[in-house]
């Protein structure tokens, strides 16, 4: 009897009354927060703008989900369909149940990273080196859905840290197991770090740094997945290929594109735009700036425009001539043009002279008022005014 030894979860599922509380989706749903965090700080980074990656994380975890699964179903068809499943076909879209193939999330995921970039603007390579050690960490975390459904463990073992299996899910009495979450989990947490690091201190841009991460990844896939008994493609027993898993072939396929994408990439330079085309370009209006209020000052040059002729005086018609100054030349050329002109000459003009031209001159009005079709001085002057 070992004596030491990883215990296994007795329950991978709690009740919230009549909610089933599954621990498979919740280290699915803490990964995809993990990865969104980390990336979306990175892309502040880079310069790129608030939100960004929350935006597309929407439709790339709905892709992945669907992609991850399929792959699943498509490998472990027999599991499902046919006349030796041990399952409902049903039970293909019970995704609850544990079956995510990480080649497929990530090949779908891209689909909806795709989509959502070609929406705004951005570049791919840019996103996909952003949220390449996100994944990685994502990865980390999801890993243990596994440990809690006590699935996808390894062969026997007699070492310290095999993990023990119930037999309802396959293990045997006293009998340990390679704990081949454990060993990705780590794997993928150590490969998380290094991709920042290389990130950091060799700039790689245009897709170079997930290059990096795929390759990486396989290479780790490839040595634990052949420590793995789970019948991936059967039911009682896994397909193999010249001695090799399915997924051991998928991993090197994988491994030999990224090294040779990163090779022939290592001279592509260029500007990866980060920032859509459709974004404000005013300096003054950095990204995340609410616009400003009804009443507050804007900065848009219309706004300004409009506003230089009341400050400068300016005739707004654009005839460069001061109103202030033309209203007063007209009102000294001809007194009878402001209609307070006579009550300014009577307050001025204390001496009886005065009020005697002033009464003629009101008589004389009247008289001409009174004349058939005489019309008033005033209406010249109106349509005079009017015409300027």
């Amino acid at each position: 009897m070992p004596l030491a030894s990883i215990p296994s979860p007795s329950q991978g599922v709690w009740y919230l009354g009549i909610i089933p509380i599954r621990a498979y989706a919740l280290c699915i749903v803490l990964g995809v927060i993990v990865a969104v965090w980390l990336s979306e700080r990175r892309w502040r980074a880079r310069g790129g703008q608030r939100g960004t990656i929350i935006d597309i994380a929407v439709p790339a975890v709905i892709f992945g989900l669907i992609g991850g699964r399929l792959y699943h179903v498509i490998t472990d068809w027999q599991t499902y369909f046919g006349s030796r499943a041990i399952k409902e076909p049903i039970q293909a879209l019970f995704i609850w149940e544990g079956g995510l193939g990480i080649w497929g999330a990530i090949a779908l995921g891209g689909v909806g990273v795709w989509w959502s970039a070609r929406r705004r603007g951005l570049s791919m390579t840019a996103l996909a080196d952003t949220i390449a050690p996100g994944i990685a960490f994502a990865q980390a975390i999801g890993r243990w859905g596994n440990w809690f459904n006590q699935e996808l463990y390894g062969s026997p073992t007699t070492l310290p840290w095999g993990l023990e299996i119930d037999v309802d899910h396959g293990g045997e009495p006293g009998v340990l197991y390679h704990p081949t979450f454990l060993y990705e989990s780590l794997w993928d947490v150590a490969l998380g770090f290094v991709l920042i690091f290389l990130g950091r201190r060799l700039a790689l841009h245009h897709g170079r740094l997930f290059a990096l991460y795929v390759a990486g990844y396989t290479l780790g896939r490839f040595w634990i997945e052949g420590l793995r008994i789970d019948p991936v493609g059967g039911v009682d027993h896994a397909v193999t290929l010249l001695g090799l898993r399915l997924n051991q072939w998928t991993s090197i396929v994988l491994f030999v594109g990224a090294l040779v994408y990163f090779w022939a990439t290592r001279n592509k330079t260029g500007e990866e735009i980060v920032v859509p085309p459709s974004a404000d370009p005013n300096p003054a209006h950095s990204s995340g700036q609410a616009d400003p209020g009804p009443d507050e000052p804007s900065d848009t040059p219309d706004k300004g425009a409009a506003e230089e002729p009341e400050k400068s005086g300016a005739d707004p018609a654009g005839s460069g001539t001061d109103t202030k100054t033309e209203t007063e030349t007209d009102t000294e050329a001809d007194p009878e043009r402001d209609p307070g002109a006579e009550t300014k000459a009577e307050a001025a003009d204390d001496t009886p002279a005065g009020d005697a031209a002033g009464a003629e001159a009101r008589a004389d009005d009247g008289e001409r008022a009174d004349e058939p079709g005489a019309e008033p001085d005033v209406e010249p002057v109106t349509k005079e005014k009017n015409s300027r």
